[in-house]
């Protein structure tokens, strides 16, 4: 499900959660709804929402460490195509066609960057894949005339390999941060809390309002969260400015 949809059906269950107790409200005996009942709820959902509030923290350390991380790795991608294209440039003329190449890599993930597709639609295309192997080889195949050009092509190599070796690592980290169960029990405790509240609050516009905004604001939390753990799409996605800027300095 998309973080959207996810938002959507959690704040489906909180705001429900609280009609719900309005609706028990009408039907409970008048002493489940006494003044040592109501401390004995307060107390129970006082103990859920701190357990609620540090499993939220513990999702968003989770996602934002994520999303720095990745967001890191594709900077760094966006460096190494830089020192590459430079490394090329100072081996000679011969390297034309490799620096073409990589331009065109970069251009092709550039393109697809803004299209709403998976990671590995972005990272994994077929052009993107046959444009990298073709790299390589080009890069295998120069001659190298002098110590000078032998060093070069060998770092040369071995930055082209860390360019693979990254974009392996960020494919493998496709799959979300942040653990499925942890997020369902957040969703039962805010069911239950939003329920405590609906049960023991009077019936009228300015609640039921309020009730709404609340579910409707903690709904929005959870979708920042999901959408931070979705760093190659959604609304927070990591920006392509290092690969501009990495693109604005290939050729020169």
């Amino acid at each position: 499900m998309s973080p959207m949809a996810i938002s959507w059906a959690i704040f489906a269950c909180a705001f429900g959660g609280a009609l719900l107790g309005m609706l028990l409200h009408k039907f409970l005996p008048a002493h489940h709804l006494e003044t040592d009942s109501k401390d004995v709820v307060k107390l129970g959902m006082a103990l859920i929402a701190t357990m609620t509030a540090l499993v939220l923290g513990l999702l968003i350390a989770s996602a934002k460490s994520s999303f720095d991380v990745q967001r890191s790795e594709f900077t760094q991608m966006s460096a190494n195509i830089i020192e590459l294209d430079r490394l090329l440039a100072l081996f000679g003329p011969q390297t034309q066609e490799a620096r073409d190449v990589l331009r065109r890599i970069a251009l092709s993930l550039d393109r697809n960057w803004s299209a709403p597709t998976s990671r590995s639609e972005k990272l994994d295309s077929q052009q993107m894949r046959a444009g990298g192997v073709h790299f390589y080889e080009k890069i295998q195949g120069l001659v190298p005339r002098s110590d000078f050009q032998r060093a070069i092509q060998g770092q040369a190599l071995q930055i082209a390999l860390d360019l693979g070796r990254m974009r392996s690592l960020l494919l493998e980290q496709a799959g979300s941060s942040i653990p499925s169960p942890f997020l369902a029990v957040v969703v039962f405790w805010l069911a239950i809390i939003f329920t405590s509240f609906g049960l023991f609050a009077p019936h009228n516009a300015t609640v039921v309002t309020t009730l709404f905004l609340c579910a409707l604001s903690v709904s929005g939390a959870i979708f920042l969260i999901l959408e931070l753990d979705s760093p190659f799409a959604g609304l927070m996605q990591i920006s392509d400015a290092p690969l501009r800027n990495a693109l604005a300095l290939l050729g020169h």
